[in-house]
């Protein structure tokens, strides 16, 4: 018996949590289209192998003065009417088998932790480490409450969390897509490629990952 940690976005559902989030805030108003070019960037720039390790900290300033609970309202409507459909079938059935086994499971995801809380309420998971917003008398003021965890960052700060909970290397199986993964995958005692992109998809047949392909 060990420890499951899933990457969230394209591991679990079928494309990232802003993917589902941007058309409820453009429609209630909270951000602006022109404020999307910086992300399409960053989006491409991830796809060419090129991730920034700040896009997200640089992000989130356009959600300064966003009201917690609007933030909070937006994403169950997001998850509501997006995203609960796009959960990958065999990503929650795999997370319910090993849930009624006992075994432990949680998300170690770069995404807003508001926006994925619905998913855990959904997949019965009780705790993740996300990118947490910092907020001042109810409002977003556009900042990060410690490191995004993304690429190197997202391996140590996991690491960290795991020692705190008395958990080994070799105890962990962690279950991703990307190749900015690579860090944490190599770190753990069972790494999993899930529908994994080219360099991620190279890398785990050298190396002899395991690689599941789910759909929707």
């Amino acid at each position: 018996m060990g420890i499951h940690i899933f990457d969230v976005d394209y591991t679990i559902i079928r494309k990232t949590t802003a993917h589902y989030f941007i058309p409820e805030a453009l429609a209630a108003g909270v951000i602006k289209a022109w404020q999307l070019r910086s992300l399409a960037f960053a989006w491409l720039r991830y796809k060419m192998g090129w991730a920034d390790q700040n896009f997200i900290a640089q992000s989130v300033r356009y959600l300064s003065g966003i009201d917690q609970k609007t933030l909070d309202s937006l994403a169950e409507a997001a998850f509501t009417k997006r995203m609960q459909a796009q959960v990958y079938t065999q990503a929650r059935q795999l997370i319910e088998n090993l849930q009624q086994n006992g075994e432990p499971v949680y998300l170690a995801t770069s995404s807003l932790y508001p926006l994925i809380q619905p998913l855990e309420r959904f997949l019965k998971v009780k705790d993740s480490l996300a990118t947490v917003l910092e907020f001042a008398d109810g409002k977003a003021t556009g900042r990060l409450i410690d490191s995004a965890p993304f690429g190197c960052t997202k391996k140590t700060m996991v690491e960290a969390w795991l020692t705190s909970r008395n958990y080994k290397p070799s105890e962990v199986n962690f279950y991703s897509d990307s190749y900015t993964d690579m860090p944490l995958l190599q770190w753990c005692g069972h790494p999993v490629a899930v529908n994994p992109d080219s360099r991620l998809a190279r890398e785990a047949a050298r190396r002899a990952w395991t690689i599941l392909h789910f759909s929707v």
